[in-house]
């Protein structure tokens, strides 16, 4: 227990499915957390159950494409808890289409949510992080961001934006005391992929080459971030953490 106590982190997205399990586990290790996410009912019901737990948590809303809501969830951040010690941009949407049939509106809205929002919540984090005298940055790409799969060009194209964006981030961020990493999951339940993984042939097609043969519980990435968020990960700076299960071994 106390692995990030009294860190202040921001996740992304934070309402379900792997937000959900990062911003459980974090406050249940101590740290301050703010769920960020469009859906305020579900945001709110997230932070509200950590607090039943006896953990410290609250919901901002956050749109992750819009730059100033981005200005105004920092600027709310440092005025309640003083600093920001770590950022997960955690928010993403999945499009399962081939080349061929996405549409350039398709193209974009998988760019402005994966790509888009990373990049604005990153700069945003910046001078805060600064002041304090360092953060953690943890930006969630997936294993599509280092191996392709048919029907997810958009898809596969954003998260391996975001694998390099990480550490180009990296290297101009390392002078502040600011480590930047990728964390790659493989198949999770969530509720992005529960309809994909309720139809067994799509089942076995999602598990592709996953040597432990299953879907990962969305507990098991948030072990990984909890990592990269605590000090213990002070010497980890630039990579790529694969949560995979071992699609991408073989």
């Amino acid at each position: 227990m106390g692995r990030v106590k009294d860190k202040v982190i921001l996740v992304t997205g934070g309402a379900m499915g792997m937000g959900q399990a990062h911003c459980e586990l974090l406050a249940s290790e101590g740290a301050r957390v703010f769920v960020a996410d469009m859906n305020a009912e579900l945001g709110e019901a997230v932070a509200a159950g950590i607090r039943q737990r006896g953990g410290r948590a609250e919901f901002l809303s956050l749109n992750v494409t819009d730059e100033a809501q981005w200005g105004s969830v920092v600027e709310q951040i440092v005025q309640r808890a003083g600093r920001i010690d770590v950022l997960v941009n955690n928010a993403g949407i999945l499009l399962m289409k081939p080349v061929h049939e996405t549409t350039t509106a398709e193209w974009d809205r998988v760019f402005n949510v994966n790509v888009r929002g990373t990049f604005f919540g990153t700069r945003a984090v910046v001078p805060a992080m600064r002041q304090a005298g360092g953060g953690s940055i943890i930006n969630i790409s997936s294993i599509y961001g280092l191996v392709g799969a048919p029907s997810a060009c958009a898809y596969e194209a954003s998260k391996g934006a975001v694998r390099l964006f990480s550490k180009g981030c990296a290297a101009d961020l390392a002078p502040f005391n600011i480590r930047v990493n990728s964390v790659h999951p493989g198949v999770i339940e969530t509720p992005m992929t529960k309809d994909l993984l309720a139809d067994p042939a799509n089942h076995k097609a999602l598990l592709g080459t996953t040597l432990l043969g299953r879907a990962a519980q969305p507990r098991e990435v948030s072990a990984v971030i909890l990592f990269l968020a605590s000090d213990e990960s002070s010497f980890v700076h630039g990579a790529e953490l694969v949560v995979d299960g071992g699609y991408t071994a073989v």
